[in-house]
């Protein structure tokens, strides 16, 4: 495998091994508010240093129900760009429903397409037992126990931009992909303004812990991955940064559509020079 294919498979993982662990604490059994709206689409442009990745896109559908229960329902997708195809060809999509208050995780699932691997995840959640069943195509694992108050990776993400940050603190949540269930921690770092290409925002620099990460993160003594998100009450995520041993990828906001505003960012921005 060459450098460059084997840098494109990471620069798509840090998309989806992030949403499993930016994960806010347990001081605060909910959040404050839930400052988000089906209808919101978040798109973001990958690149590799300064050459073009891909696309990812967060999304909140309409709410939906699980086992008769109404529920939230979040989706992201990440793809490679034709370019980036000819070495290594990325389509994933990952659904994720958590429980109406946003207390935990009700169902995930994960459709995985990079090069030659392919998944059909689906993590169902009993939290009367306490336990996640973890299936792919036709492999069942047998039940594992979680903590009280789990999330998916994706809905733990969602679940943070309900919270208070402040500079100089660390919060945490137990998470479980379906494998195993661990507890997250993430550090707010500062106060910072950013210009990305949908606009100049004023935002949280959060960065994750990464002891339970393993691939290229476990192999890059320095790695680090840095989320920015807005430091109004909705939290957007405006940009996304990692460094590891193979080089630096990132992701920008590129735009923003929201319930009765279907072009234009919401969140407040400050004015260019």
């Amino acid at each position: 495998m060459s450098r460059y294919t084997h840098f494109t498979k990471q620069t798509f993982l840090v998309i989806l091994v992030l949403v499993g662990i930016i994960l806010p604490g347990p001081v605060q059994a909910e959040p404050h508010t839930i400052p988000f709206t089906p209808g919101e689409r978040l798109v973001f442009q990958l690149s590799w240093t300064f050459i073009p990745a891909g696309e990812a896109v967060m999304e909140i559908k309409p709410h939906s129900s699980v086992n008769g229960a109404q529920v939230w329902h979040f989706s992201m997708t990440a793809q490679s760009n034709s370019f980036v195809d000819a070495f290594f060809k990325v389509r994933d999509r990952i659904d994720a429903f958590a429980d109406s208050r946003m207390n935990h995780s009700v169902l995930y699932k994960k459709k995985q397409l990079e090069g030659s691997t392919n998944r059909d995840v689906v993590v169902t959640f009993d939290h009367q037992n306490q336990t996640v069943q973890y299936t792919n195509f036709t492999e069942k694992l047998k039940p594992l126990a979680i903590m009280p108050g789990a999330f998916d990776p994706l809905s733990a993400f969602y679940y943070i931009r309900g919270l208070d940050m402040a500079n100089d603190s660390s919060i945490e949540r137990p998470v479980t992909d379906g494998k195993k269930c661990v507890i997250g921690i993430v550090r707010i770092i500062k106060r910072e303004t950013i210009k990305v290409p949908s606009g100049t925002y004023d935002t949280w620099l959060i960065e994750p812990d990464l002891k339970h990460v393993g691939g290229v993160f476990k192999k890059s003594k320095n790695a680090k991955i840095q989320l920015w998100v807005t430091a109004d009450s909705r939290r957007i995520p405006v940009k996304i940064k990692s460094r590891v041993v193979v080089g630096s990828f990132v992701g920008e906001l590129v735009s923003v559509t929201s319930p009765g505003n279907n072009s234009n960012p919401v969140v407040p921005r400050i004015a260019d020079n």
